[in-house]
């Protein structure tokens, strides 16, 4: 496992007993030194050896080592059972408790691994002197546990607080990308409607319906209306309701039966129990418009679009391919829109996919 793939917390862990161990050995004395400097210890240790000096050490070290560990492993076990974004002063109040069992327990056992290795001490009473130093010795441990298990949950307010600082400016980053594809959407609308092709086309069938049928050029003209109407007020919203999204698309399949004929067989098979969920509005009329605009759509070829739930919670849109021959490659700008839309307010994709002569793209349904 590389360096990368390690948790912080472990890397602080490792780090954290090859550096802070020999600082609470140190930190030990100064404490002893501070809490009681007339203590008779200083002049004992003064009058030992090196030998003695050694052992000592070692067993000092080995104290400080396992006061570290303790405190640790102590605070590790409460923050999966007490963690301190819920019960903070319960937390304090357990981790203090805690702290002072564990040292007990630990300075115990300590005594008794050095009274099995050294033997028993002189069997004498102990002064009030000796009994202040062994009570200042427990009382410097305690100290030192409770300032390892301090730096401990510093380090995890710290890694909390940069966990919240990167995961708000990642919310910033979706959310300023949020509006450039949805500025992209709204220029592509923009776009269609303010498409000489697109215009002319309307406005040369709803001219030449006057003349003929001045009823259905009514009817064209409302329908128009209905299209430009939906594409502006929905706009700025990222989700709207299947129902809403279905209603627009009637209009517009008005506007492309009407100009297209039976040339464009569009069907929607849509259950009523569906409809209440959500889909980014316009969906549905890009890929409509996407089929039209990149396949031949004629009496001996006519097109068919299909729009169906395939599956649970997921709408299909298919049409049978029949590519107008082109040089120029398609820009896909409505179908990558499509899905960044989708990336963005869920964690469900689009599916794009190519079989027996169809192409089909399944969208989401999504919660509001």
């Amino acid at each position: 496992m590389s360096k990368n793939n390690i948790p912080q917390q472990d890397l602080f862990n490792r780090y954290y007993r090859i550096f802070i161990i020999p600082m609470i050995f140190l930190l030990y004395y100064l404490l002893s030194y501070l809490v009681n400097p007339y203590s008779y210890y200083w002049e004992s240790l003064a009058a030992k050896g090196w030998k003695e000096l050694f052992t000592e050490g070692i067993i000092m070290m080995t104290t400080c080592w396992g006061i570290t560990e303790l405190s640790l492993v102590s605070a590790r076990w409460l923050d999966t059972r007490i963690p301190w974004e819920k019960w903070p002063i319960r937390r304090f109040i357990a981790q203090l408790c805690g702290q002072i069992i564990t040292v007990s327990i630990l300075l115990s056992v300590l005594y008794g691994i050095l009274w099995l290795i050294f033997g028993p001490p002189p069997d004498k009473p102990a002064t009030l002197l000796e009994k202040i130093d062994e009570w200042q010795f427990v009382f410097v441990c305690v100290m030192l546990s409770i300032l390892i298990s301090a730096v401990h949950t510093g380090n995890f307010f710290l890694q909390r607080w940069k966990t919240s600082m990167l995961e708000a400016a990642e919310l910033k980053l979706n959310t300023a990308e949020l509006k450039q594809i949805a500025m992209q959407a709204q220029l592509q609308s923009l776009k269609l409607q303010l498409d000489p092709h697109f215009m002319f086309n309307n406005f040369s069938t709803l001219s030449a319906l006057i003349e003929e049928d001045k009823g259905t050029a009514l009817s064209f003209l409302e329908n128009l209306s209905r299209v430009y109407r939906y594409m502006i007020i929905n706009l700025n919203n990222d989700i709207i309701t299947l129902r809403e999204e279905l209603r627009f698309i009637q209009a517009y399949i008005y506007l492309i039966k009407i100009r297209h004929g039976n040339n464009v067989d569009i069907r929607i098979e849509v259950p009523e129990n569906i409809t209440n969920r959500g889909i980014p509005p316009i969906t549905l009329q890009l890929l409509i418009e996407n089929a039209i605009k990149h396949n031949v759509a004629s009496a001996a070829q006519p097109l068919h679009i299909s729009i169906y739930e395939e599956t649970d919670g997921t709408l299909t849109v298919s049409n049978n391919i029949q590519l107008i021959p082109t040089n120029i490659p398609s820009t896909k700008l409505g179908l990558e829109n499509i899905r960044n839309r989708y990336r963005l307010l869920s964690d469900q994709e689009t599916t794009i996919r190519k079989e027996n002569g169809m192409f089909m793209v399944t969208l989401p349904l999504l919660n509001f």
